[in-house]
C-alpha cells in the first residue's frame, strides 16, 4: 500500500449520480465532522436541508471539505500506513463493517456507517463521554440527510440468543491486530480511545434505537 498522489473530486461524474447514492455518501462527511472538525459539523448542520436534496455548490463543498479531512489525517496524522491502533477515521465502522457482512452485502457501507455512528454515539452518551444535546444534534442531521439511525440487523440473535452484531467486535479486533481500539465521541469534533466495550451497555443502546425506530423486540 502506498499513500495516494491526490484525491480526484469529479463533480461532473458526481451529479450524474442517481440521488439516494449521492445522499448515503453523506454518511461518510458527517463521520469526519463528528470527529475531526466542529465547525465543519455546524456548517452540515445549518446546510442539512441543502444537502438533503443534494443543492449542487453545497454538496460540492461537502464532499471537497471532507476530502480534504480525510487526506489531512492520512498525511498528517502521524501514522499514514496506520501501523498503530488508533484509527479515528474508522468511527462506527466496527458494527457496520460487520452489518455488511450479516447482510450478505446488500446493504450498503454507507447507510451502515450511518447505523454504526448512531450506535457508538449513543454508546457515548451512556459511557457519560458525550453530552445528550451534542448526540442529538448529529443524529438529526443523519435524519434530516435521510440517512438510517437503526437498522433490524441489530437486534438479530445468534442461535444461542447473544447479540449477533456484538460479534464484530472480534472480527474489529482482528483486523486491528489484536488489539481493539474503538473511536468514542467526547464532543462534537473530538474523541478518545477506548479499548474495551461494555457488551450489556451496548445491547441496552440498541434496545433504545430499536424503540425509538418503533421496532418491536420479536423483530
Amino acid at each position: 500500500f502506498a499513500v495516494a498522489w491526490a484525491t480526484l473530486d469529479d463533480f461532473l461524474f458526481l451529479h450524474s449520480q442517481p440521488l439516494p447514492l449521492k445522499r448515503a455518501g453523506l454518511a461518510e462527511v458527517v463521520k469526519v465532522a463528528v470527529v475531526k472538525d466542529a465547525s465543519f459539523f455546524n456548517w452540515l448542520e445549518t446546510n442539512a436541508s441543502a444537502l438533503a436534496v443534494c443543492e449542487r455548490d453545497a454538496l460540492e463543498y461537502a464532499v471537497e471539505h471532507s476530502a480534504l479531512l480525510h487526506a489531512s489525517h492520512i498525511a498528517c496524522g502521524g501514522d499514514a500506513f496506520e501501523l498503530g491502533s488508533s484509527r479515528p477515521l474508522d468511527f462506527g465502522h466496527w458494527a457496520a463493517h460487520y452489518m455488511e457482512t450479516m447482510s450478505g452485502y446488500t446493504l450498503g457501507h454507507a447507510e451502515a456507517v450511518s447505523v454504526g455512528m448512531c450506535l457508538d454515539i449513543l454508546y457515548s452518551v451512556r459511557k457519560g463521554w458525550l453530552p445528550a444535546a451534542e448526540a442529538e444534534r448529529i443524529i438529526s442531521v443523519l435524519k434530516t440527510l435521510e440517512l438510517p439511525v437503526f437498522h433490524p440487523l441489530l437486534s438479530r440473535r445468534t442461535e444461542n440468543g447473544a447479540c449477533e452484531v456484538l460479534k464484530g467486535l472480534e472480527a474489529f479486533r482482528e483486523h486491528l491486530g489484536g488489539h481493539l481500539t474503538v473511536l468514542m465521541l467526547t464532543g462534537i469534533g473530538w474523541g478518545k480511545d477506548v479499548h474495551e466495550i461494555d457488551a450489556a451497555l451496548m445491547e441496552e443502546c440498541i434496545r433504545e434505537m430499536q424503540e425509538a425506530a418503533g421496532y418491536s423486540v420479536q423483530e
